[in-house]
């Protein structure tokens, strides 16, 4: 355990410190900061997905499979409860964010954390960003009917 919170903490730090110079940064030709929420949307967050329409029923062999990418990729830092463990838990997700923002997030991480208010305030509490899993448009898909079976959907 004492590993292990150690390691966090060093790539806590050499995390922070890679990313001082880029922060806050102008861009001149747009003549705003790099982290302007001015046009980041909260409900739909920063990425591709603009609409996710979603069944009533829970789709089973896809939550199944979002489960497996979900073991694989997410729980080494998530748990499926409301307990933090490196991150924060999982339970209640679907019911505080809409289908669009946790699948531009879950694709995006980056842009999202530094236009987010929410993510950076959960950033300060975590100390370590959430990694780019590189997950395909489907595992998002999948990761996210998980989640809402996660939640009590049947």
């Amino acid at each position: 355990m004492k590993q292990t919170i150690v390691f966090l903490m060093i790539c806590a730090i050499v995390y922070g410190c890679g990313q001082s110079g880029s922060q806050g940064s102008t861009d001149s030709s747009a003549g705003k900061t790099a982290m302007s929420t001015e046009e980041y949307d909260p409900k739909r967050g920063e990425g591709k997905f603009d609409s996710v329409e979603l069944e009533d029923q829970l789709d089973v062999p896809m939550a199944t499979e979002g489960k497996l990418i979900s073991d694989l990729k997410c729980a080494s830092c998530h748990k499926y409860t409301d307990e933090r463990l490196v991150g924060p838990g999982w339970e209640g997700v679907t019911s505080k964010h809409r289908p669009e923002w946790i699948m531009n997030f879950i694709t995006n991480p980056d842009p999202m954390i530094d236009k987010d208010p929410e993510l950076q305030a959960q950033l300060e509490i975590c100390l370590v960003r959430m990694p780019n899993q590189n997950l395909s448009d489907d595992d998002a898909r999948a990761i996210l009917e998980f989640m809402r079976q996660n939640d009590g959907l049947e």
